[in-house]
């Protein structure tokens, strides 16, 4: 018996084989995947190669991570005495959390948009997920207590969070985080908190104040460090559910020896390095916001943004966000399109990273007339990731 050796590409194939021409395109400017491309503190780099030179590498790092980076972490999200498990980034942490907590036939609760993967693990889990819409200038594009309280059952297991939200931006208030915890608790649910973009809030309050018993936050270094390619993140929460979590990971080894020393020295360092972060990201987000403020049809529904990043509605200009995608990508820059994030509003917007060099923020910008009249002559043909 002969094995199907039949030609066509696979879904994986296609998707890996678009981010792998991306990858080797020569000075792509990566205004698409939320990642912080400004150069880091010194002693981050430092730390890194010191970790290759002196051989360290060679060893496992312990399993749950350096005891100096659990700690830092604990400490930088705001709530020491906690437990952290150092993760192959917060997908991994995520699909760790979701396949030890998500079961069959319960529901986990999330928004629409939000970010896809937890989805597909709960799902992956036999959970039943549920979307709950938040792109609505009337609620402030982002979830409220009430939409969330008549949404959950006894039924609901898991309630999935991103905050703030990634691609809106928009960022929860303290009373918020408290209400969702208390809706948590009144059925009994988890509630994973994905803090990944907390670093650019202006204001950030972690559920596990509120809800130790049943909060998890999840953490990267992939977008306010900047070791997106290291794979780096984190699980924080009780020691009871760090346990649950550490009896089989995908990877009982430890993470990344390099990426972790790297880390331990940007936490150190944050202080002084992270503030100027912060005011070249917002220094871009508004040259961006002014370009399309010039451009008709153009709309920038939250600003500013508690993210690294800004949704541009295209839908009033009458043209498809996919068509403005191919455009920039044509000139070597990479935005998203918004039916990467939810297929119900994906056809309203694009999604732009912002925590990259000025010079990048300024091409866009210098572009964006031009892209709007090019995307809208433009057939689209080529499959978007």
């Amino acid at each position: 018996m002969t094995a199907n050796t039949t030609t066509t590409p696979r879904p994986f194939e296609l998707r890996n084989a678009y981010f792998d021409r991306l990858c080797n395109t020569p000075g792509l400017m990566w205004l698409g995947q939320n990642t912080n491309h400004f150069d880091p503190h010194p002693s981050v780099l430092e730390a890194a190669v010191a970790a290759l030179q002196d051989g360290s590498y060679h060893a496992y790092a312990p399993p749950c991570g350096f005891e100096e980076l659990r700690q830092l972490i604990a400490l930088d999200v705001g709530v020491p005495g906690m437990s952290a498990f150092v993760t192959d980034g917060a997908v991994e942490a995520l699909y760790n959390v979701c396949s030890n907590i998500c079961a069959p036939d319960t529901d986990f609760v999330t928004t629409d948009p939000s970010w896809a993967w937890p989805m597909h693990f709960a799902r992956k889990a036999g959970a039943r997920v549920v979307e709950l819409p938040i792109y609505e200038a009337a609620q402030g594009y982002k979830l409220t207590p009430e939409q969330l309280r008549a949404a959950v059952t006894d039924q609901t297991r898991v309630i999935y969070l991103v905050d703030p939200n990634n691609p809106l931006g928009t960022c929860h208030t303290a009373a918020e985080i408290e209400a969702f915890c208390d809706i948590a608790r009144s059925v009994g649910a988890y509630f994973i908190h994905d803090a990944t973009y907390s670093q650019f809030a202006e204001g950030f309050s972690p559920a596990l104040r509120y809800y130790p018993e049943k909060a998890i936050l999840t953490y990267s270094f992939s977008k306010w460090l900047g070791l997106a390619g290291m794979r780096l993140g984190a699980v924080v929460a009780n020691p009871d559910i760090i346990e649950l979590l550490a009896t089989a990971p995908p990877n009982n080894l430890g993470s990344n020896v390099v990426s972790q020393r790297a880390a331990i020295a940007g936490l150190r360092s944050k202080a002084a390095w992270f503030p100027g972060v912060l005011a070249r990201l917002r220094a871009n987000q508004k040259a961006v916001y002014e370009a399309v403020q010039r451009i008709p049809g153009l709309h920038i529904p939250v600003y500013p943004s508690n993210a690294n990043l800004l949704v541009i509605e295209t839908v009033d200009a009458g043209i498809r966000p996919e068509a403005l995608v191919e455009a920039y990508q044509q000139e070597g820059v990479m935005i998203r399109q918004g039916t990467y994030h939810t297929k119900r509003f994906g056809d309203r917007f694009v999604k732009v990273s912002l925590s990259v060099p000025e010079a990048w923020a300024a091409r866009f910008c210098e572009l964006l007339p031009a892209m709007v009249e090019k995307a809208r002559r433009m057939p689209v043909s080529t499959a978007l990731f």
